[in-house]
């Protein structure tokens, strides 16, 4: 048996520098403004208001890993991630298995075996800073908090994409609490699905063993904007309360151990 140590190359050992922790708080920010766009916008300029946010959501966690970890680590994440995220979104449109009945409408682009090349991109968006977190509070069982963050990111999700027409669900028994189109397996599909991408990924994915750690700061905000815009966005743009509400709770109760971690430090039982 052996146990693989993870060496960082000598330029990352002194974190990202100083000209590429720019680049990736303005491509942060142009993220966060596209978003912001969203619900001022109609129409097909709405069509690639969401396009160009998963695009500059992906882009700029790949060059968060490409820069923190090394190519290694980025070339082994993207492409796990997006086959793994095709596969999983083919075989639920296919055969209803794991999240539901649903299917893609054709406004999302280019789509391979029914599936818009897109989507994947938009687990990409969200798995590399969820998988920090997860990482970081709870190491020895990050595939079930890892899991459990893409869930509750996608109560926020699939409400906005399904009252946008991205895609549709055959809703057969209980739906998700105040998301009448939406069948609760799908929240079910999510956190199993998000849990087989999370072990897979914290298998093979080496990880950090500097005592500072890579800087998380840009995933982090992601993950901070993610829950406001959520809940904010819900309250006063998309009049739905109660997923405001119901996702809102959800992702404090997912991120509270996260906060406490990187606030004060990991007590012994997340060890």
């Amino acid at each position: 048996m052996s146990i693989r140590q993870y060496r960082p190359r000598s330029n990352r050992r002194h974190g990202i520098s100083g000209n590429q922790s720019l680049g990736l708080y303005l491509l942060l920010i142009l993220a966060i403004a596209i978003q912001i766009s969203y619900p001022l916008v109609s129409g097909n300029v709405l069509r690639f208001v969401t396009i160009f946010t998963v695009i500059t959501g992906a882009v700029l966690m790949l060059a968060h890993s490409l820069l923190s970890y090394g190519f290694r680590y980025f070339a082994t994440f993207a492409s796990v991630t997006f086959i793994f995220a095709l596969l999983v979104e083919i075989i639920g449109s296919k055969t209803g298995w794991p999240f539901g009945s649903y299917v893609y409408d054709d406004s999302l682009g280019i789509k391979i075996a029914g599936v818009p090349v897109l989507v994947p991109f938009a687990w990409i968006m969200m798995a590399h800073p969820v998988l920090i977190a997860a990482r970081k509070t709870i190491p020895s069982w990050a595939f079930i908090y890892g899991g459990a963050g893409l869930m509750v990111w996608d109560l926020f999700l699939d409400p906005q994409m399904v009252a946008a027409g991205r895609w549709s669900w055959d809703v057969v028994g209980p739906h998700v609490p105040f998301q009448p189109e939406i069948p609760l397996s799908n929240s079910a599909g999510w956190l199993f699905a998000g849990m087989g991408l999370m072990a897979l990924l914290n298998l093979i994915l080496p990880k950090e063993r500097r005592k500072a750690g890579v800087n998380s700061t840009i995933p982090d905000l992601f993950l901070a904007w993610t829950i406001f815009s959520g809940v904010v966005g819900n309250l006063f743009f998309f009049d739905r309360i109660g997923v405001a509400l119901v996702g809102g709770l959800a992702f404090a109760i997912w991120i509270a151990p996260y906060l406490f971690v990187i606030s004060f430090g990991k007590p012994d039982l997340l060890k």
